[in-house]
């Protein structure tokens, strides 16, 4: 895996607005295997497979997505992660990568186990629901929070498994799943290196492991 502080050059990345995916795509080798389930548009396949000459597959719920996927010139089928993930062999593919999407699967330690399943690396990015913003809004306002990270009000959202930065580290370590690198990304779409779970938990709007199978 690359190292993120090696940062690609300004101009190479123009269609990655948000800022997990830039960290992503910064943590993948150049020409690894990728999945990218959960693809959405298919913008970092498209870039991963530009700029990084990787061999890209997407997976993507919404047929809006797949068809503004397969319009970019990508291998993207239609598929649900809390079923689909279980048709692909053991390895298939050096780096899985599930952005944003874990909160909304209906069984995320099923999904998670799947991910270090089919991929030799898993890369997983959620949002924080122990960020302090959050926090704030519920502790304030008395109210389910609307964030960048988390845009829709609570009557909307597809989001049914949300979880803080320390859920989801417990979750790795009662699966025997290993956490490589972990990451958070500020309000500012700055990535951190996590050195202390407590204030990451704390400050981290989004969270990006990198993971593999114990």
């Amino acid at each position: 895996m690359s190292d993120p502080r090696h940062s690609l050059p300004v101009g190479e990345v123009p269609a990655l607005v948000r800022a997990d995916l830039r960290l992503i795509a910064e943590l993948i080798e150049p020409r690894s295997r990728v999945l990218d389930i959960g693809c959405g548009d298919g913008a970092l396949l498209e870039h991963l497979v530009r700029e990084k000459r990787v061999v890209g597959r997407g997976m993507e719920l919404s047929q809006e997505g797949v068809n503004a996927s397969v319009a970019r010139g990508l291998s993207v089928v239609q598929g649900d992660a809390d079923t689909a993930l279980a048709d692909y062999p053991d390895a298939a593919f050096d780096v899985a990568v599930l952005s944003k999407t874990l909160q909304a699967t209906r069984d995320p330690r099923a999904v998670l186990r799947q991910l270090v399943r089919i991929g030799r690396h898993a890369i997983v990015s959620f949002p924080n629901f122990g960020y302090w913003r959050i926090r704030g809004s519920l502790l304030f306002c008395g109210r389910m929070p609307v964030t960048p990270s988390l845009p829709a009000p609570w009557y909307e959202t597809e989001n049914i498994h949300l979880c803080t930065l320390r859920d989801f580290t417990a979750l790795c370590a009662s699966e025997g799943i290993l956490v490589e690198r972990a990451f958070t990304v500020d309000d500012e779409g700055e990535p951190r290196r996590i050195r202390s779970l407590a204030l990451a938990n704390l400050f981290g709007q989004d969270g990006v492991f990198l993971l593999r199978k114990g």
